[in-house]
């Protein structure tokens, strides 16, 4: 028998906040996290703008011992281990040392182990120092470092995963763990993702021409989803993370209800019919949107905010087309539409998990946060949907459904459909 599944705790490190107040504050307010970076200038990276964290070491000190925290380098680890540490608390948990949770699991994503630890490694083993390394590097380059850390911290001894699929990481985590409580395989899951993007991967996209480049004296404005003028995503890093529980588990222990998945879908395009490593088939999207609708039981017309991947690329315009057709809905009841990438750029792997707490801020919270940097909207893009369904400022109103979806490097695609928790 299928269970309900609810969202009891909300962890993210973001570039415009590092906790869930600031970040609440943030969206709402349109403040952009999007810096200038020096040392892109210094490589003479084309864009040499990014979505930063304004993290320091000390932030892990309340969360890891003396003894896990010495020899940690790899902040996309670290990203991960605030979040979901951070969301569990939210949750009304205690962090202890005893005991195994054999009902919590934990599935939580990224693309690549960090690469400057990675970096480090081979430089030492080039110069013939591997006694050097220390005792702590495979830990952090082993793509399920952050799901170790993380269960390990908290002694979780359910299923606990480490998925990889590019920029649809994040949510495609939160739908595993959403599959394993919904068919009663576990109780309470810890879900999410993370990413750093040092400058080698930094420098992996900006060789590919796909990066901002012409806002580099004005790091502020340089994501422009949507936007006439977005010339290019804007690399970003963080982490975001949810507790997902049954909901007879959550009400048993008086937890505190954000809000309810409805449903979801994960698929590909198999890299046919227009798919390739890069680009998603517009068959698989609407297949997986209007699956992810059918899975969570709702129409079109009950969609009050889509929170859609746009990264402010020439795909920007064919997302919407795909929205428009999965929906089946017109220009004049079609939904709002914003981008939580506008003012935190392009987090790759943990762009779903952040973008998923915003999404559940805004339900929580009655609001839809706007999409800054989009004075000039694609007419391509209002001739679909409407200029009104394009926020430019902070909207209040009661948002009871919103379709989230994310869509990754070999056409791989999610969307989640969540709503207000309803007794």
């Amino acid at each position: 028998m299928s269970k309900r599944v609810v969202i009891t705790g909300l962890g993210v490190i973001s570039p415009n906040a590092m906790d869930v107040p600031g970040f609440l504050h943030a969206i709402k307010n349109g403040v952009s996290g999007v810096k200038f970076m020096p040392q892109y200038e210094e490589l003479k990276f084309n864009c040499q703008v990014a979505g930063s964290p304004a993290f320091e070491w000390d932030n892990l000190r309340n969360y890891l011992t003396e003894t896990s925290l010495y020899g940690l380098k790899g902040k996309g680890i670290a990203f991960g281990i605030k979040a979901a540490l951070d969301a569990w608390m939210d949750a009304g948990n205690e962090i202890t040392s005893e005991g195994t949770l054999w009902e919590t699991g934990c599935v939580f994503g990224s693309s690549v182990a960090d690469t400057d630890v990675i970096k480090n490694a081979i430089t030492r083993v080039d110069a013939k120092e591997s006694k050097k390394l220390g005792s702590r590097v495979v830990e952090q380059i082993m793509n399920s470092g952050v799901t170790a850390y993380i269960s390990g911290r908290l002694g979780l001894g359910n299923k606990v995963i480490s998925n990889s699929s590019a920029c649809a990481t994040g949510t495609q985590a939160i739908l595993m763990g959403y599959e394993y409580i919904k068919y009663g395989m576990a109780k309470r899951m810890v879900v999410g993702s993370s990413e750093y993007v040092d400058a080698y991967i930094f420098g992996a996209f900006d060789s590919m021409r796909v990066l901002s480049r012409k806002y580099n004296d004005e790091p502020t404005r340089a994501s422009r989803p949507m936007s006439i003028t977005a010339g290019g995503f804007v690399p970003g890093s963080g982490a975001g993370a949810l507790i997902l529980e049954d909901l007879d588990f959550a009400l048993a222990r008086g937890a505190r209800i954000y809000g309810e998945i409805l449903g979801g879908s994960n698929n590909s395009g198999g890299q046919r019919g227009g798919g390739s490593m890069t680009a998603p088939a517009a068959t698989g999207v609407i297949r997986c949107i209007q699956e992810a609708m059918n899975n969570a039981s709702i129409t079109g017309q009950q969609v009050d905010l889509i929170s859609g991947h746009l990264t402010a690329t020439i795909a920007d315009k064919l997302e919407i087309k795909n929205w428009v057709q999965a929906l089946g809905l017109t220009a004049e009841d079609f939904p709002m539409v914003n981008s939580l990438k506008s003012m935190i750029g392009h987090c790759l792997s943990a762009a779903g998990s952040i973008e998923t707490v915003a999404a559940v801020l805004q339900i929580v919270h009655g609001f839809v946060h706007p999409n800054i940097n989009l004075e000039d909207a694609n007419p391509e893009i209002i001739n679909l949907i409407g200029a009104n369904n394009l926020p430019t400022k902070i909207v209040n109103r009661k948002i009871n459904i919103v379709a989230k979806a994310n869509f990754g490097f070999g056409d791989i695609n999610t969307c989640l459909i969540i709503s207000k928790y309803d007794k």
